[in-house]
């Protein structure tokens, strides 16, 4: 679809997707298949070029290049936040006054550390790294516009192409131990329905969280992949002798599981993957199935 054929679909079936990544692709394929016209912005016009040959789902264009934003339409915003809150905001507040729905993506990390309690819609964002607390900004800034406006905080995503089977196979995967550590966790896929849920639900507006129903140890899951793939676990590290980078120890800081009650009662969304195991069993055979039809 061109930017032009874009411009003629109805506004109501429209989405923009600021940030076209992970996520935000997943949502656009399912909605595609419904008839929907889907836009994403990316970066840079070699990103746009890329996914524009590769993908069908959505007309891509770079936020380099000056585009019209069609009014109307729904927002999905995913673009990680800087020092002045969302890029994404401070550039297109104006348009915004225009748009259908605002959905934006954020971070359980908001919470700051639970210590192994349970996060709802409802608790109170306590940011404690400089991450964190940059993206409450742009949750706020979002809110202030005055239009129908969804706040979604994920955990940590998973997916084709996002899981340990390849650290596993490398050698660089990791069972890193910490007394009492779990986090919650989300499929791609359950994701983009509960994205759909909240396109086809505009009066659906405030906090949600879409995750898994089984908070678990980060050494469960690897062991468990593992085994998926034949292989033996690697040995168990314990956390503060773990070489793990800065960010990857941020997480580690902090401690909670993820409530997704709100999601379940609001939208009629229930997470097809409802733990890890379901979860890695999905991606290993997708992963499986790509690798054969590369093979072919």
């Amino acid at each position: 679809m061109t930017m032009q054929q874009f411009m003629q679909q109805t506004p109501s079936n429209m989405l923009v997707a600021f940030g076209f990544g992970y996520s935000a692709q997943a949502l656009a394929r399912r909605l595609s298949a419904r008839g929907w016209a889907c836009l994403g912005t990316v970066r840079t016009p070699d990103k746009a070029n890329a996914l524009n040959t590769g993908s069908q789902a959505a007309q891509v264009v770079s936020l380099a290049d000056r585009f019209p934003v069609p009014a109307g339409a729904h927002w999905l915003i995913s673009a990680p936040p800087g020092g002045e809150g969302c890029p994404i905001y401070n550039r297109f507040k104006t348009e915004a006054d225009t748009a259908a729905t605002i959905t934006y993506l954020s971070t359980t990390g908001v919470y700051g550390d639970l210590q192994g309690g349970w996060a709802f819609e409802w608790t109170a964002p306590a940011p404690a790294s400089a991450r964190a607390k940059r993206r409450v900004l742009a949750e706020r800034q979002w809110q202030s516009t005055g239009r129908p406006c969804r706040i979604v905080r994920l955990p940590g995503i998973y997916g084709p192409g996002r899981a340990p089977f390849k650290r596993l196979r490398t050698g660089t995967a990791q069972a890193i131990i910490k007394a009492g550590q779990v986090f919650s966790r989300v499929h791609v896929d359950d994701i983009a329905c509960g994205l759909e849920a909240m396109m086809d639900r505009p009066e659906a507006l405030g906090v949600f969280h879409l995750c898994d129903d089984t908070p678990a140890a980060p050494q469960e899951v690897i062991a468990y992949a593992a085994r998926l793939i034949g292989m033996t676990a690697p040995d168990p590290v314990a956390f503060e002798t773990a070489a793990l980078s800065p960010m990857a120890r941020s997480f580690y800081a902090e401690c909670k599981r993820v409530s997704n009650a709100r999601a379940k009662s609001a939208l009629g969304w229930f997470p097809v993957y409802k733990n890890y195991k379901t979860g890695l069993k999905q991606v290993l055979q997708a992963e499986q199935r790509a690798k054969a039809d590369i093979d072919e």
